[in-house]
């Protein structure tokens, strides 16, 4: 996909305003911490900019906030978009990751097996 320089400011914007819960899961993936799996975080995918991706599985992290709750019209037309363009969408709240991140980290390990 091609860069503009519009998406390289937002998503080096974005890198700079992490959440707590995006901050958590960066220390868990960054590094290939995670499995061997590269991550990269606010990466652009098909003219959206995601918080986490790892291309090797076609896989997107969306880790949410309550402001979600009223954009669920809108992120659901975000990951048909991402999904059409090949990859798996994996949304989950901040509050319940906080609280037991294992359950994200077990989606991920369920699609590397898929995907090996």
């Amino acid at each position: 996909m091609h860069q503009t320089k519009d998406r390289t400011r937002i998503a080096r914007r974005l890198r700079a305003e992490t959440t707590r819960a995006e901050e958590q899961l960066w220390t868990l993936l960054r590094g290939r911490r995670f499995e061997g799996l590269k991550f990269r975080r606010q990466a652009p995918v098909a003219g959206k900019i995601v918080d986490f991706l790892c291309v090797e599985l076609k896989l997107i992290l969306e880790l949410d906030g309550g402001i979600h709750d009223l954009r669920s019209l809108e992120d659901a037309e975000r990951d048909a978009r991402l999904t059409e363009a090949g990859f798996l969408v994996l949304r989950f709240d901040n509050g319940p990751f906080q609280r037991n991140p294992n359950i994200l980290l077990d989606a991920i390990r369920l699609r590397a097996a898929e995907m090996r």
